[in-house]
């Protein structure tokens, strides 16, 4: 009987990382789930198991200091191997950076770029060793953007997601090791909902946007193949492209007009 694959995702309680576990077992995959909302995630490991997976729940808070290398740790005495590593666990802080504690935004970093970093560094070696291992690291559209009025971290903690993925590939991907930058457009979750973006838009459903199932699947495939950056879907395909293509000057209006409509203050 051929050994299943372990695949380690953050962020699973809810969303994009839901619904990537959902993709993990349906492509044959057991899961370790990790968030910090214990009754979401025995939910999700009750479904999954049902669907025939082997499911552990990590139950911890990655933007604590030193929580990701203890992570790392209880997966490791759990699991010999982890072959895929799913980075989402996310966070952002709506307003202006001069009226939050500094520690909220060392928070934001933590969860953002030293878990992501830290995991990774951890399980690389195994797959390395192996041969064969994949690194999905859930960044976001706004790592192309110029950066506007609150959020003031965000773009720069999702652009560091996208360099970081693909120094990684660079160096490993004739290793057996696929590392993909996930940069998704608006996506239908409780993350919107959280930060205050409006889910519609003058009372009917927002255009263009995504489910966390259609992320996901996109997200998993593309991976598979070996692409080092996916942009899931064809409107922010096009939005991406835009993006790049624009003169600086140009992009920088754009995306504060853009963010002025979302800034709550300080």
């Amino acid at each position: 009987m051929t050994e299943r694959h372990y695949a380690l995702i953050t962020g699973a309680s809810s969303g994009i990382g839901a619904a990537m576990a959902r993709v993990a077992v349906a492509k044959g995959c057991d899961v370790g789930l990790v968030a910090r909302r214990a009754d979401r995630l025995k939910a999700l490991a009750s479904e999954l198991r049902a669907a025939g997976a082997h499911a552990d729940v990590f139950m911890t808070n990655l933007a604590e200091p030193g929580a990701a290398r203890d992570l790392a740790g209880a997966v490791q005495a759990q699991r010999e191997t982890v072959d895929t590593l799913v980075n989402n666990a996310g966070s952002t802080i709506a307003r202006g950076f001069a009226g939050t504690s500094l520690d909220e935004q060392i928070a934001f970093l933590e969860l953002t770029v030293v878990t992501p970093a830290a995991l990774a560094h951890a399980f690389l070696p195994g797959m390395l060793a192996r041969r064969f291992g994949r690194i999905i690291n859930i960044s976001s559209i706004a790592a192309l953007s110029s950066g506007g009025k609150g959020n003031t971290l965000y773009p720069a903690g999702k652009s560091f997601l996208l360099k970081f993925s693909q120094s990684l590939n660079a160096e490993v991907k004739d290793r057996g090791v696929h590392v993909t930058a996930v940069l998704p457009g608006f996506v239908a979750t409780e993350f919107q909902q959280a930060n205050n973006i409006p889910m519609d838009e003058g009372g009917a459903p927002r255009r263009f946007a995504q489910t966390a199932e259609e992320v996901a699947l996109e997200a998993w495939a593309r991976n598979e193949r070996g692409h080092e950056i996916v942009v899931p879907g064809a409107p922010p395909k096009l939005a991406a492209a835009l993006m790049r293509a624009l003169p600086e000057p140009l992009m920088r209006a754009l995306t504060r007009r853009a963010a002025e409509k979302y800034y709550v203050g300080e």
